[in-house]
């Protein structure tokens, strides 16, 4: 009889596999989360409404992320507890690196670029700081994404285990 075959390396498998792209944190699916922070670089251009509109925005993107991620650890068969756990933890790095902390960012910067430009004239008052704001986004995204992830790794996923 010959001898039987010796089980696969999975963990070098599992390395070598190519990663399954997230589209809701890899793509440009990712700035639909910001959308709260366009509405806080045009708070001092658009009526409030529209400024909670886009907060409305972004947290339909977050909710997204948690249903989508969530109905797939489900598909495969995950107990009710990992799913728990799994949507607890998209959910709240979504809206801490989504909708909190990069909205109050963009809001401090577009309200100091208000107060330093106090003294111009008014059609500059108004549309410099909704500007600089908007330039801000790209800039705050990925050290925000990593403060998060350093957030939930020593706290939630800590606490989870």
């Amino acid at each position: 009889m010959a001898a039987a075959a010796p089980p696969p390396d999975t963990a070098n498998a599992i390395e070598k596999a190519p990663k399954e792209v997230d589209i809701y944190r890899d793509t440009f699916i990712r700035y639909m989360g910001y959308s709260n922070e366009i509405g806080e670089a045009f708070r001092p251009l658009v009526p409030k409404s529209i400024v909670a509109a886009s907060y409305g925005m972004a947290i339909g993107y977050v909710c997204t992320d948690t249903f989508d991620k969530s109905l797939r650890l489900q598909r495969t068969g995950a107990s009710n507890r990992d799913l728990a756990i799994l949507a607890g933890d998209v959910f709240s790095w979504q809206m801490m690196a989504s909708v909190i902390i990069p909205g109050l960012v963009i809001n401090r910067i577009t309200w100091a670029s208000r107060m330093m430009l106090s003294k111009a004239p008014v059609g500059i008052l108004k549309t410099v700081p909704t500007l600089i704001g908007l330039a801000s986004i790209p800039l705050i995204i990925h050290p925000i994404d990593s403060l998060v992830d350093r957030i939930m790794d020593e706290t939630y996923r800590k606490a989870v285990r």
